[in-house]
């Protein structure tokens, strides 16, 4: 039988049905928390004995715990991931010598924490699935990890079958184009019920896929405001990396990361870690670049944005994409996953900037409700100064330009130390601007002075932002 695998106007219930009709896949559904919702798809749409080996859901945690071994939390990603790899192993120990010739074998695990009786929890939940394309294979793997929006527990479960069915046929008839596979996760849904803050391929179908450009992808598609990845490319998911964490922020373009960001952040870490509420153990810095940035020249380029992510990588920093470019939205989204201290650095133009009233035309409040909104936290605004190339002056907040109606609210910001200037800087730096640094790449100028010698030696070998070889 010859099916069609379009996903275009494929609703649920037909995905269900078209995976249940394929004779290669057969395989196990495992969750936990919020209903066997996923694998319910696939028992009401018929054919299921030709795709589901077994289905479990090991709620009770001794039960979970002795299949799967014991773990600090139910809902995360290392349970997920024993699941997977526990239920995968399972089949192919039991099945492939009767009939590992003709199927690809599958596991599907999801651990979830749906909406409670009170609504006092955190509605999230991981979800996976292990898989061979082709008998005999290596196997691939898909995580995600999703955030439950609606406000009653059922649609909450509903939302999260239709998301695990699209996962399936996805990996199962679309993992040869990953972007299609992620612009499908959501349909049957919106982004007003479903968010998903973090995806990571893996395996030998996906050994070209940068989940870097993945992470941006959900983003762009607005399946998420935002994504974090490690220096080393590994992609991150933003709860448990800002969990109870001192977060220091600095946003930029980084098109080259330059000694002057470089020294803006170390400025900025050295007064952040000064203030007593701070653990300095507990400082999680983070380079943001902006999805108005990257789209400042139209559409997003895609080099170009990688070209970013490898030279903040070489500086060792994790990196932030998101779509916040209001900053109060920015803070509302990092106490999301951390009460401790959060701090913003960014140059005194950038400050300039922020009060600026023309960016809170769409607040009935305006500027006072944007502020209100920012600084309700205790969160700092760390400024490094600007130096007027021409005079040499500096631009600190002692003498910043700030609008006449305005400068009674920036004083009240300054007594109150919501805003400080940083003292540890380089001024040597200080004549360094990224912008200009660019320039000198594409024409082979001077600009190796300019960036660390890390940025330099790969922009070098890998020919980033236009440079050439003499």
């Amino acid at each position: 039988m010859i099916l069609s695998t379009d996903s275009e106007k494929i609703d649920t219930r037909r995905k269900a049905l078209l995976i249940n009709l394929d004779q290669l896949r057969y395989g196990t559904f495992a969750e936990i928390g919020a209903g066997q919702e996923v694998v319910r798809w696939f028992f009401h749409a018929g054919g299921a004995a030709g795709t589901i080996a077994k289905s479990i859901s090991a709620y009770d945690m001794k039960v979970s715990d002795a299949i799967y071994g014991t773990c600090e939390r139910y809902v995360c990603r290392a349970r997920l991931e024993s699941m997977l790899k526990y239920e995968y192993d399972l089949n192919i120990e039991r099945l492939k010598d009767d009939r590992g010739h003709n199927t690809a074998f599958f596991a599907f695990a999801d651990t979830v924490s749906a909406r409670n009786y009170k609504g006092t929890n955190e509605c999230h939940g991981w979800m996976g699935v292990r898989f061979q394309s082709h008998p005999r294979d290596e196997e691939n793997q898909i995580i995600i990890h999703v955030r439950m929006l609606d406000m009653e527990n059922a649609l909450q479960q509903e939302a999260l079958g239709i998301v695990g069915v699209n996962l399936c046929y996805g990996a199962f008839f679309e993992y040869h184009n990953p972007e299609k596979l992620v612009e499908s996760l959501l349909d049957g849904l919106s982004i007003n019920r479903i968010e998903i803050d973090m995806i990571e391929f893996s395996g030998i179908e996906f050994r070209h896929v940068d989940n870097r450009l993945m992470s941006l992808k959900l983003v762009q598609l607005g399946l998420s405001n935002a994504a974090m990845f490690a220096a080393d490319g590994t992609v991150l998911q933003p709860s448990e990396v800002l969990y109870k964490k001192h977060i220091l922020v600095e946003r930029g373009s980084f098109r080259p990361v330059c000694h002057v960001n470089i020294d803006m952040m170390n400025a900025a870490l050295k007064e952040f870690g000064d203030d007593p509420s701070v653990d300095t153990t507990q400082i999680l810095p983070l380079m943001e670049i902006t999805m108005r940035n990257l789209m400042a020249e139209g559409e997003i380029d895609y080099s170009d944005f990688l070209a970013r992510a490898d030279v903040l990588a070489a500086c060792g920093q994790t990196v932030l994409i998101s779509n916040y470019y209001e900053y109060y939205r920015l803070a509302a989204y990092l106490t999301r996953y951390t009460k401790k201290k959060i701090g913003i650095a960014m140059g005194a133009a950038s400050l300039a900037d922020l009060f600026n009233e023309k960016y809170y035309s769409n607040l009935d409040g305006g500027i006072l409700e944007s502020f209100g909104r920012l600084f309700k936290n205790d969160l700092k605004i760390y400024v490094y100064p600007v130096q007027d190339k021409a005079t040499k002056e500096l631009t600190t907040v002692d003498n910043l330009k700030i609008a006449d109606d305005l400068k009674q609210l920036y004083g009240y910001l300054l007594r109150k130390r919501c805003i400080e200037q940083m003292e540890h800087y380089n001024p040597g730096y200080l004549h360094i601007y990224s912008r200009e640094v660019l320039k000198k790449i594409k024409e082979n100028g001077d600009w190796e002075g300019a960036v660390p010698s890390s940025v330099a030696e790969i922009i070098k070998r890998r020919g980033l932002f236009g440079y050439r070889k003499h």
